[in-house]
Formats: structure tokens, C-alpha cells, sequence
């Protein structure tokens, strides 16, 4: 028997509700949280039409043929940022106008593991060996309504298609715990002389993978508590009962980084040449949700851990495509530069307890926000609803030979006019150098130093 996929209502009737504009078919992500069990989806967002350079042509890519899985997978990426920790693209969805052969089924495959690819280069984390690895491919006739459920295992290039059961459910993530954890950064990467060829996007990531060790091997303190891994969650916690309203549990988390003092760990020091250095210092708000149905100590550490990993460097990766797109050249006659990372911003499901995010720049409107959401997600937010984890400070750039700017003091002089730092929010056609938008709360900064001869 195959996996069963739990999905929330609201998910069916989005879904039954995508107007094909005339193409004969339209495709998009399925997002939720994998347990041992079954899977859970709380949302399905259709991949934003792409704009062809030669408008005269109507619809080129219109057969399924040629379904572009790198924009398909760029879109994945983008969403992925927009995601807490405990929820993950599960899969795709694709609705076509006729009932398709079994040759489609193979485009599918194509596209499933194309946006895992791409998801997975990203990432500071692993999959546990224990977690689940199929992921879900939808199929949806929009003239007969008949609905294809298949899964593959992504660990598995050769893997075939498996059955699987689609069951709707109201109120699925209306009681969701959530977890909430602030950790204070204070990253520094060495650029060694030798790798000075490699992008500086790179040697940071290189250098955030050895930061990750550290939060991985973090002890995690639940409400000021130590807690057994395979310990139920929302043990000692109050149930809702009979019809009352669903009860959302919502927990406190504090890392805490182990000294290596133990006489038995034995520690080298290493002496490298360095052209120059990033540091990354702030506050980081970190979120995820769990599933309610009896969730352990250990997926809930394991989703703020992937949080934390996740935010850290998704604000970087928005920053250097944001001095990518706009054109901000580094300033090599300076011995310092230094650059705020963008902020975190929490917008809330309607209906559910789960929260997503996103990342803005300071000088970034809410306005831009909404806009945002409702390009990668296919879903409006009201402006209102934005809940900011943190103050922003105004994103200005600046360079400094003596002085470093503070990430918490708002008295420092700020420039009459910010300098414009707004990502773009449209996916652009050079898709090597795609718009990641931005907002997020991370309080933090990147300065890079460049040292003389």
C-alpha cells in the first residue's frame, strides 16, 4: 500500500478553481510536512506564468512536452525561502484540460526530481536516513476531474511510480504547535588567498556548512527543559475536547552551544593565508510547526534546527543576488564593507496555525510584501497581518576603513536618502541570476574585509 497524503480542504478547492487561461495545461507546488506515517499538505501554489520575450507567439510552450522544469524548479527554490521550519515542497501538481497517456507520467518524474535537485544544492542540512523520501506528483483532468496520485523516491533515480491515496480534511493545520526560538549569530569566514577565484557566495557558503556543525550538535532547551528525543511533544500539554475550539500550542526553544573542553576531544589548529574575511553577526528569529498528531521532541528540534540553518542562509544568498541584480560593485579600495541582511517577516495561513515568511530589505514596502506573496504563492495577505519578528533598521549600505556599524543601535547617522537595495520580485528570464525577494527580521549584518598587501 503507498503513502497516504492528508490534504487540507481549502487545498481542493484552490486547486478546482485554477483557471488554465486558456492553456492546455498549468502546474505548481504542494506544500506540507512529511511524518513517518502519512503526509500532510496545507498548500498548493500554482508556478507564476513565464513571460515570453516574443510576445507574438501564443502559448510555445503550451504542449507538455515542453514544461520547463527550470522554471518549474526556480520557483521551488524561491518558495522554499518562504517556508518555516517543518514544511517542505512535498511534490508537484498539474492540471491538464484532456486525459493524458501514460508517457506524461514521465514528464512528471522529470519535473519531481528536477525541483528536489534544485532545492537540495541550497541546503546546509541532510536528510535523515529515517525520514521519508517519496515525493508527490498530482494529476488532475480538469474535463472529467479525475485525480492521479503518485509518489517517488527521490533517493532513487531509477525508482518507479508508486500509488497513492488523497484525502481531504477541514481544519488540518488549525491546531498546528508551533515552536519559536532566537538565536544570537556571530559567523566568521575566512577567504583563503588560494580560493580567491571562487565566488564570494561560495566561500560563504563553504564557511556557513562549518557554522551548521555547531547547530547541529546544539543541546535544544524546550520551555527551559531537556526533553527525550522520542518523547511525545504535547505530552502534559491541555487537549481540546468534544467541540471546543482547536487549542495551538506554542513552545519555547533556546539553543545552546556545547564548549569543547573535554580532555578527550582533541582539537588542531590551522594557519591559512587570507586575502580577506565575512563576518555575519545579529539576532536571528527562528519558527516551525509541527503536526499535531502526536509529534516528537525530536522533529520538533530537527525543525528548528533546519530553520535556523535555513534563514541564515537564505539571507545571505538574497543579499548577494540583491548586489547581483542591482549592480552594486564591491569596494576593493576599502578595508571594510558593510551591508544589512534582510529581516524576517511572519504572514499568517488563513485558517491554520502555521505561519509563513518572508524577507525584506528596509526600504521595501508592505505593499511589496503582498505583491510578493501573491506572485510565488498564488495567495493574497492582508498588509495588516504582517507580523514583524524584530524592528528594522534602515537597510542602507555603507563602507567604513575604522568603524563598524552596530546592528542593534538605531542612533547611528542614516543617510538622508536609503540607498536602494529592493530585490526584484519577478522571476526574470536570465535564470542564473533569478530575483529572490526579500523580507525577514534577521537583525543581522554582513561586512567584508579586505586586507592590504
Amino acid at each position: 500500500m503507498g503513502r497516504t497524503y492528508i490534504v487540507e480542504e481549502t487545498v481542493g478547492q484552490y486547486l478546482s478553481n485554477l483557471d488554465l487561461q486558456g492553456k492546455s495545461f498549468v502546474s505548481g507546488l504542494l506544500i506540507g510536512q512529511c511524518s513517518s506515517q502519512k503526509d500532510y499538505v496545507i498548500l498548493a501554489s500554482r508556478t507564476p506564468p513565464k513571460e515570453e520575450k516574443n510576445e507574438n507567439l501564443k502559448h510555445p510552450q503550451d504542449k507538455l512536452d515542453n514544461l520547463d522544469e527550470e522554471w518549474a524548479s526556480e520557483h521551488a527554490n524561491q518558495v522554499s525561502r518562504m517556508l518555516p521550519g517543518g514544511l517542505l515542497v512535498l511534490g508537484v501538481f498539474i492540471i491538464t484540460t484532456l486525459e493524458v497517456g501514460n508517457d506524461f507520467q514521465n514528464t512528471l518524474r522529470r519535473l519531481v526530481f528536477a525541483v528536489e535537485k534544485a532545492m537540495n544544492k541550497k541546503r546546509l542540512w541532510n536528510f535523515t536516513e529515517e525520514e521519508v523520501s517519496d515525493r508527490v506528483t498530482l494529476h488532475i483532468c480538469s474535463s472529467t476531474k479525475k485525480i492521479l496520485c503518485r509518489t517517488y523516491d527521490i533517493h532513487d533515480p531509477k525508482s518507479s511510480a508508486k500509488p497513492a491515496d488523497w484525502k481531504y480534511q477541514s481544519g488540518l493545520s488549525t491546531s498546528w504547535p508551533s515552536l519559536e526560538c532566537t538565536v544570537h549569530v556571530n559567523i566568521h569566514i575566512p577567504l583563503s588567498a588560494t580560493s580567491v577565484s571562487y565566488p564570494l557566495e561560495k566561500n560563504t557558503k563553504n564557511g556557513l556548512t562549518r557554522w551548521a556543525k555547531q547547530i547541529e550538535n546544539g543541546v535544544y532547551l524546550i520551555n527551559g527543559q531537556v526533553k527525550a528525543e522520542d518523547c511525545d511533544l504535547l505530552e502534559g500539554q491541555k487537549k481540546s475536547r468534544g467541540n471546543a475550539q482547536a487549542i495551538s500550542h506554542s513552545f519555547d526553544v533556546r539553543m545552546l552551544t556545547p564548549l569543547l573542553l573535554n580532555s578527550d576531544h582533541r582539537s588542531t589548529a590551522t594557519v591559512q593565508i587570507c586575502s580577506g574575511s565575512v563576518n555575519l553577526k545579529g539576532t536571528v528569529k527562528c519558527r516551525a510547526y509541527l503536526h499535531s498528531s502526536k509529534p516528537k521532541v525530536k522533529d520538533a528540534v530537527q525543525a528548528v534546527k533546519r530553520d535556523i540553518l535555513n534563514t541564515v542562509a537564505d539571507r545571505c544568498e538574497i543579499l548577494f543576488e540583491d548586489l547581483l541584480l542591482n549592480d552594486i560593485p564591491e569596494k576593493k579600495d576599502s578595508k571594510k564593507e558593510f551591508h544589512i541582511l534582510p529581516h524576517r517577516v511572519f504572514v499568517p495561513v488563513p485558517g491554520s496555525s502555521v505561519m509563513l515568511c518572508d524577507y525584506k530589505f528596509g526600504d521595501e514596502s508592505p505593499e511589496e510584501i503582498r505583491d510578493h506573496f501573491i506572485e510565488m504563492l498564488d495567495h493574497r495577505i492582508q498588509i495588516e497581518d504582517l507580523e514583524i519578528a524584530e524592528e528594522i533598521n534602515t537597510a542602507c549600505m555603507s563602507s567604513s576603513m575604522n568603524n563598524e556599524a552596530s546592528l542593534d543601535n538605531t542612533d547611528d547617522e542614516q543617510p538622508k536618502e536609503p540607498i536602494k537595495t529592493t530585490v526584484i520580485l519577478k522571476i526574470r528570464h536570465n535564470i542564473g541570476v533569478i530575483a529572490a525577494f526579500g523580507i525577514a527580521v534577521l537583525a543581522a549584518g554582513i561586512s567584508f574585509h579586505y586586507f592590504s598587501d
